[in-house]
């Protein structure tokens, strides 16, 4: 059955998952919502970032700024948005993750992030779920100037079976309010590209 709600033009968003982890309950997760984007006005490509070197202010010049950076920010600037699916180390976020946060960053002058409207979620198995690990993530992004969707805040704990081997959430509720947070994200797309 089609979505009455759903959007038959779609924006681009560029997903970056904070896991390398095999298997990964967050890149298990981002696949769920990328098959739940369309319903919500928005397709979602996975960026990796497992190839990525350690990030060093050596390379921080345009000049000296290597093509698997470059391709990393092609990636994030040629989308319309930005969705960052983070799990929670040790009550913050991923080293990979950070890394690829201060690649898009630069190089001097051409950071990804001002302006960019960025969601963030993540999923675990702890009661809090990834409730630090966001909050510690947005306030690097926010310091970069990404725009962030404020509400709803998703802080999902993940249980076996929430999402199925087809990729599909199996919990009405939840998926509910994934489609509202996807929903939030495409709003902010479309009101800054008004803007």
């Amino acid at each position: 059955m089609t979505d009455p709600r759903a959007h038959t033009d779609h924006r681009s968003v560029a997903m970056i998952v904070g896991s390398v982890s095999e298997p990964s309950l967050n890149a298990r997760f981002g696949d769920a919502l990328a098959r739940l984007a369309p319903r919500a006005g928005l397709t979602i490509t996975t960026v990796p970032i497992d190839g990525l070197p350690f990030f060093g202010a050596h390379l921080q010049k345009a000049e000296d700024y290597p093509d698997v950076g470059r391709e990393l920010k092609d990636a994030v600037d040629g989308a319309d948005g930005l969705l960052v699916v983070t799990p929670e180390y040790n009550r913050s976020i991923p080293g990979v993750l950070k890394n690829a946060v201060d690649w898009l960053s630069r190089p001097v002058g051409e950071s990804s992030f001002p302006g960019k409207p960025t969601a963030v979620i993540g999923t675990s198995k702890g009661v809090i779920s990834t409730a630090v690990a966001q909050a510690h993530l947005k306030s690097i992004l926010a310091s970069q100037g990404a725009n962030l969707v404020g509400s709803p805040e998703a802080y999902i704990r993940y249980s076996e079976g929430l999402v199925d081997d087809e990729g599909n959430v199996t919990d009405a509720d939840t998926e509910g309010f994934l489609l509202t947070f996807l929903r939030a994200h495409r709003a902010l797309i479309d009101a800054l590209d008004e803007g």
